[in-house]
C-alpha cells in the first residue's frame, strides 16, 4: 500500500471530492463507517459550488489525505480572524475508520491553522445526537465549550433533517506550535 500524503486540494480535486465527502457522511455508503451522519440526514454533504467558493477564499484550505491516487481523507480550515481557526468536513473512507487516519487529518488541519494562519484556536461543531464522535473529539483533546448552535435545517444545501431536534454542540482547544 502507498505511503500517504498530505496536500492541499485544487480546483481539479473538486468533483472527486464532494463525491468522497458525500459517500462518508450520507446513504447507504457511509454506513460501512461509524461517523456517519445518514441516520439523522439525507441529501447532501456538501455541494461542488461550495467547494469551489472555499477554495477561491484565502481564509481557507482543504487537506487531502491520499495513498497513492486514492483520496483517503480530507478536512478543511476555515481561519476566522483572532487566532481562531474552525476544523470542518472531517471525512474518512468508511472502509478505512479505525486506522488512526482521522486523527492524522486533525493533527494536520492543526499545523496547517497554525502555520497558515497563526491560528492560537481550533473549534468545531457538530450534531449533539453523535455522542459517539463527540466522545471521540475529546480522546483527540477537543473540549465542549458549552455553546450550542442551531442546525440550518430550512437550508438543503446541508442535508434534509429526518428529525427536527438536530442542533450543534461547539468544541474547541488551544493549539500549541
Amino acid at each position: 500500500m502507498p505511503d500517504l500524503t498530505f496536500r492541499p486540494a485544487t480546483f481539479d480535486d473538486v468533483d472527486r471530492l464532494q463525491a468522497f465527502v458525500h459517500a462518508a457522511y450520507r446513504g447507504d455508503s457511509a454506513r460501512r463507517g461509524w461517523t456517519h451522519e445518514a441516520d439523522l440526514l439525507d441529501g447532501q454533504r456538501t455541494d461542488v459550488e461550495a467547494l469551489r467558493a472555499m477554495l477561491d477564499d484565502p481564509t481557507y484550505v482543504i487537506l487531502l489525505a491520499e495513498r497513492g491516487e486514492a483520496l483517503a481523507g480530507c478536512v478543511s480550515v476555515n481561519y476566522k480572524g483572532d487566532g481562531l481557526a474552525y476544523l470542518g468536513m472531517l471525512s474518512v473512507d468508511p472502509s478505512r475508520q479505525g486506522e488512526g487516519l482521522g486523527r492524522r487529518l486533525i493533527a494536520a488541519a492543526e499545523a496547517e491553522a497554525a502555520d497558515r494562519f497563526g491560528a492560537r484556536r481550533m473549534e468545531m461543531t457538530v450534531i449533539v445526537q453523535r455522542r459517539e464522535l463527540i466522545d471521540w473529539y475529546v480522546r483527540c483533546g477537543y473540549a465542549g465549550t458549552g455553546e450550542t448552535r442551531p442546525f440550518p435545517a430550512a437550508d438543503p444545501r446541508f442535508g434534509l433533517p429526518r428529525r427536527d431536534d438536530l442542533a450543534f454542540t461547539v468544541l474547541a482547544r488551544d493549539l500549541f506550535a
